[in-house]
């Protein structure tokens, strides 16, 4: 499937967000508590090299840990080009993702070749999972099925895909509109020992540059009563379906850490601070 046509068919468009200047120097604010009741995980797809290496860069200067999901096969001679966005030489391996994960980083599995899980038998699907899951599990330093969070390509999935995903992995996140109920595009605030499969829904924009939309989203979200927000992104500048700029991404970090309701955290780390 292509992503325009992906966009078009899961109505997340701009016009849900309309759009507005980037330039506003402050977001809103939420009054001063040490409780925390917004988390906002900004979760990076796909393994371009030259992005997740500088969205760690900038993640290091406020002394925040990136959320970066990569392709397993990304980096294979045998990887080819999904669409005019993934591209093989724009990849990075699993030397670079080491690296990342011994600063501190997050690192999760975003498939094995970026399929649409949807698109094929279910038999297929469950192989290419574990295909995704085992090269991990051999290549990823610290990689566990335990603690582990499932990215689907596309963020296209079905219960029946995310039931056998979630033998393998602690959580999967996927398109909102597949896993929460009347249209949120906001999970609950995670609960301790919480029972129920793990099934993370996030919001998105693309194709074209997001500081404007995903500013936003940020803000509608700020305002409410509360919740877990997670943005899917790509990349930075001209890498990646819907990329952000390096100089907007920077200055929203800095902008979210000042907030003292906000917890601002990977996805995994979400899981494992609140004991989900």
């Amino acid at each position: 499937m292509k992503r325009r046509q992906f966009l078009k068919s899961s109505a997340i468009s701009a016009a849900v967000y309309p759009l507005i200047s980037c330039k506003s120097t402050s977001l809103i604010n939420l009054k001063s508590s040490t409780e925390k009741t917004h988390i906002i995980s900004l979760s990076f797809d796909d393994g371009f090299r030259k992005s997740f290496l500088r969205v760690a860069e900038i993640h290091e200067n406020y002394g925040t840990h990136a959320c970066l999901n990569v392709i397993a096969s990304g980096h294979l001679p045998s990887f080819q080009a999904i669409d005019p966005w993934i591209l093989p030489e724009l990849m990075g391996d699993f030397n670079d993702w080491n690296m990342l994960i011994s600063k501190g980083h997050e690192v999760m599995p975003h498939t094995w070749e970026h399929k649409d899980l949807t698109k094929v038998s279910l038999p297929e699907a469950k192989e290419r999972l574990d295909k995704c899951f085992d090269y991990f599990n051999e290549n990823l330093d610290g990689y566990s099925h335990d603690t582990a969070v499932y990215n689907y390509a596309f963020n296209a999935s079905t219960e029946e895909l995310d039931l056998y995903a979630l033998t393998k992995v602690k959580a999967i996140r996927t398109g909102y509109w597949v896993a929460l109920k009347d249209d949120k595009i906001t999970n609950e605030f995670p609960k301790a020992n919480y029972s129920e499969p793990i099934r993370l829904g996030c919001w998105f924009h693309g194709p074209d540059n997001g500081d404007m939309a995903i500013d936003k989203g940020v803000n509608e979200f700020l305002a409410s009563d509360g919740g877990w927000l997670i943005i899917n992104m790509h990349g930075l500048d001209d890498e990646g379906w819907g990329p952000v700029s390096t100089s907007y991404y920077d200055g929203l970090i800095k902008r979210l850490i000042k907030i003292d309701n906000l917890d601002l955290l990977p996805v995994g780390e979400v899981l494992n601070k609140y004991e989900v």
